[in-house]
């Protein structure tokens, strides 16, 4: 039987796929399944980069309307899993949205999830996921039993976004059949944190600071260090539960996934919760005074000095190069 057809929920930021989207499709395509991709909204402005990271197809369900995405899209896939289109497994990123819309098709079609996996393999007509535990120490492999479609999240960054070169998807129509109550809620606002610069979970530089740092002001140095690298300033929990910068800086297991070439962690001791974030990053430089900080088991170059004299001095140098 064999898994020949893998669906991928599919989402969409400012007319272009988001990163965690074109990272399920690409792994998807890996398996050697016939990927569909499954969006709420219109395909048209998408459509040409699925096609080019490996979807044959898109089914879209058109404007929502305001309606709230999870419940209208996981009554688009049950209408069309009952008319006939069943995949072996569906993917979804492990992000609000993704979250959302699988819990609600899980009730719907009766189907067991796995979740915040890293991993996916495809053997025969076995699936099996891999689920970091206990803040990323353990690795867990599950086996999928049971009817069909398989659930299964993944966290972001857990695969790699590359092109196959393929033409653009076909789209079809998915429309969004009666939702009776449930489809009465709706958006009627959206907050959109204001930033500069690249995102904290696509940059190449990530530059974050943690409780070493003292107080809420000297995080103006990994603000100012990030820019100078053209990068994007990172947090710890500790700081973002201090108050001192927003959550959408925090980095870690209940925070972003970053794989960037560089990550600056300046005043980290190193919890594990922290490194599950950051530690698949290509190059880490860690700088604490506390040489047996747990980061520099992690650090690619370690500094081992006051975060307060040595962030100051790295400053000015690339300020100096102009």
């Amino acid at each position: 039987m064999g898994i020949d057809n893998i669906w991928v929920f599919a989402q969409a930021a400012n007319g272009e796929p988001t990163t965690g989207t074109l990272e399920l499709i690409t792994k998807a395509r890996e398996l050697g399944a016939t990927v569909t991709a499954f969006l709420g909204g219109d395909a048209g402005p998408i459509a040409g980069a699925l096609g080019e990271h490996g979807a044959a197809k898109v089914y879209a369900t058109g404007d929502l309307g305001g309606s709230l995405p999870g419940v209208a899209v996981a009554a688009a896939m049950q209408a069309v899993i009952d008319g006939g289109d069943s995949p072996d497994l569906i993917m979804f990123p492990q992000s609000y949205e993704g979250r959302d819309v699988m819990s609600r098709l899980s009730v719907k079609l009766d189907r067991t999830v796995l979740t915040n996996s890293t991993e996916v393999a495809v053997d025969g007509d076995s699936v099996t996921v891999t689920t970091p535990v206990f803040g990323g120490t353990k690795l867990v492999n599950s086996t999928f039993s049971g009817e069909r479609p398989f659930l299964a999240a993944f966290r972001p960054k857990s695969f790699a976004a590359e092109p196959s070169g393929g033409g653009a998807a076909e789209v079809a129509d998915a429309p969004v059949p009666d939702l009776g109550a449930a489809g009465a809620a709706a958006v009627t606002a959206v907050h959109v944190e204001e930033t500069t610069g690249p995102k904290l979970d696509e940059a190449a530089v990530v530059v974050s600071g943690g409780r070493g740092l003292g107080e809420a002001t000297n995080f103006e140095m990994i603000e100012t260090l990030a820019s100078l690298l053209k990068g994007a300033p990172g947090a710890t929990r500790a700081i973002v539960d201090a108050g001192w910068v927003p959550y959408s800086l925090q980095v870690g297991q209940t925070g972003k996934v970053v794989k960037p070439t560089v990550y600056v962690a300046a005043g980290i001791s190193g919890a594990t919760q922290h490194m599950v974030g950051m530690k698949g990053s290509k190059n880490i430089i860690a700088i604490n005074k506390d040489a047996e900080a747990p980061i520099f088991g992690v650090a690619d170059l370690g500094i081992v000095g006051d975060v307060h004299k040595v962030l100051p001095k790295l400053i000015e140098a690339l300020q100096s190069r102009g």
